[in-house]
């Protein structure tokens, strides 16, 4: 449900372009969402990973790749959900917050695999689990299923911290 007001009831407002423009610009949300994640792939898993210590509920290093890619594709989805509501004019921080948590995400990549430091990985792993929590809120205000679909991004990350704790602590 979109939180603005409609022209008749049931409409939603603001709503960009034809329906060929709008998948386009969802397909241009998904592809800088994925950019992203590309962005943090050029850390390599390499000999280090696969040499520490690691709990026995870490999965097998196959699941990231397909649970990340969804997730990107998620979190493009709702941003375009967000946009095609009236832009980020109506809730400007809400795109300097999806923003900055491409940035951490990005940045987690390069201290935990590219810096091999577990611990500062997991400083800033928290900071991305808050700054998810804060886009859900922000997103919400305009749409709540561009919100809903960040909630299993903010869930895994949740996941991922755990996982990172568990690493730094059988490894420091």
């Amino acid at each position: 449900m979109v939180h603005a007001e409609a022209d008749s009831p049931g409409s939603v407002p603001n709503v960009r372009g034809s329906a060929l423009g709008s998948a386009a610009a969802c397909a241009g949300w998904i592809v800088l969402s994925m950019c992203a994640a590309l962005a943090a792939a050029l850390w390599p898993v390499d000999a280090w990973y696969a040499g520490i210590a690691k709990p026995s509920w870490n999965p097998p290093s196959w699941v990231f790749g397909p649970v990340w890619t969804t997730l990107y594709i998620m979190i493009g989805v709702s941003a375009w959900r967000v946009w095609r509501v009236g832009g980020f004019r109506r809730d400007r921080l809400a795109l300097g917050v999806l923003a900055a948590q491409w940035v951490l995400n990005f940045a987690w990549s390069g201290l935990f695999f590219g810096m091999k430091s577990p611990g500062a990985a997991l400083v800033e792993i928290v900071a991305l689990l808050a700054l998810i929590c804060v886009l859900i809120a922000r997103f919400a205000r305009i749409d709540r299923t561009a919100a809903v679909l960040l909630a299993p991004y903010a869930a895994w990350v949740g996941f991922a911290t755990a996982l990172n704790a568990a690493l730094w602590w059988l490894n420091r």
